[in-house]
């Protein structure tokens, strides 16, 4: 009823292509897992969650940015709660940083 020859080369042909699949997914996480594909066309998006932090077992603290405010929010059993709204952006790290040092400079000369 079957044919040991057909079976054999159904098999090495399905470990085959198993292993070209697997290589290739290896590959591009070897050489392309950093590469960001640009944003084609697409809006710039208005809403991201900026941090969370787990308070207990069912409640977290969210800090949501919207455009140039933040907001900072209470998500637990009960529902959500407003917290803070209107937090004005912190400027980024590396822009303070720069700026510290800028001013230092300043002031030494």
């Amino acid at each position: 009823m079957f044919d040991a020859d057909l079976l054999l080369r159904f098999v090495l042909a399905l470990a085959l292509v198993l292993a070209l699949i697997a290589a290739t997914g290896w590959v591009g996480r070897r050489y392309m897992g950093a590469v960001r594909l640009p944003k084609l066309g697409g809006k710039r998006r208005r809403l991201a969650v900026v941090e969370t932090l787990p308070i207990d077992g069912r409640t977290r603290l969210f800090l949501v940015r919207r455009d140039a405010t933040e907001h900072l929010v209470m998500l637990g059993a009960n529902g959500a709660v407003v917290v803070e709204a209107g937090i004005p952006v912190a400027p980024d790290f590396a822009q303070t940083v720069a700026g510290v040092s800028a001013r230092a400079q300043e002031t030494a000369q």
